[in-house]
């Protein structure tokens, strides 16, 4: 693996120009995270962490090129909430059509992007820009964690707060103290299930009102060992959802 930031531009040309590697190592991994409230108990670039682990893992596997991560997004919905510091779709879509472009005009071009997206608000923005690129002939896919449903199926221990909302519960508390359990604070963990509109996750609306604190869900039961499970099943589900776009890369 290449971790971009921190390495010369002689030797992140000298492993895309390998056209004796294989396609998969000459991808880049983008994580794209946001900067959004993650309750008093989690940071706030608590999305950024998750997908840049993620994205290693990716990059690890695939000896890929890892790039640094995109550490805001479309967080309009926690916008209520101090803190937070949102783009608008269009300037997420913006981002990463200019990075893909800049990744397939370069004197050694990547093979493809792969994206991995930290934050809900992301997702139809990225798609859009993956599209685009598609349609300009560069290979590129924006994953969502693929595979970490199934996993906090299978270890979760308390409700959700609403069908496919996981902000800063016990899901994403344990996965933070996976990554880096001095960033948490597990004193100020408090369980919070507010009452939703029967249009909730079908219109747009801020969060605040729903919970004054940004928690949704119970954080008091995470631990690192569910963490770990959660974000290793992630990284595996990820390589398995790559399987057909690497078999189609050039």
């Amino acid at each position: 693996m290449i971790e971009a930031e921190r390495t010369p531009w002689t030797d992140v040309a000298e492993h895309l120009g390998r056209r004796d590697a294989s396609p998969a190592s000459r991808l880049a991994v983008l994580p794209f995270g946001a900067l959004e409230q993650h309750g008093p108990q989690l940071p706030l670039g608590t999305d950024t962490f998750q997908a840049a682990h993620v994205a290693r893992g990716i990059a690890e596997a695939l000896d890929a090129v890892l790039l640094p991560a995109v550490p805001y997004g479309d967080t309009w919905n926690n916008a209520g909430y101090p803190g937070t510091v949102s783009l608008s779709a269009a300037t997420v879509a913006a981002i990463a059509l200019d990075l893909g472009r800049a990744l397939a005009a370069s004197p050694a071009p990547a093979s493809g992007l792969v994206i991995v997206n930290g934050d809900w608000g992301n997702r139809t923005p990225l798609y859009g820009a993956v599209r685009t690129l598609l349609q300009e002939g560069f290979p590129a896919i924006a994953l969502d964690y693929p595979g970490l449903d199934a996993a906090a199926a299978a270890v979760r221990t308390t409700e959700s707060a609403a069908p496919g909302l996981n902000h800063a519960d016990e899901l994403e508390t344990s996965m933070m103290l996976a990554i880096d359990d001095t960033l948490v604070h597990p004193e100020r963990a408090v369980a919070v299930y507010p009452s939703f509109p029967g249009d909730f996750g079908t219109t747009p609306m801020q969060l605040h009102p729903f919970s004054p604190s940004g928690v949704f869900g119970d954080p008091t039961a995470a631990t690192a060992e569910t963490g770990h499970r959660l974000l290793d099943a992630t990284v595996a589900g990820s390589l398995t959802v790559l399987t057909d776009f690497l078999a189609r890369l050039p």
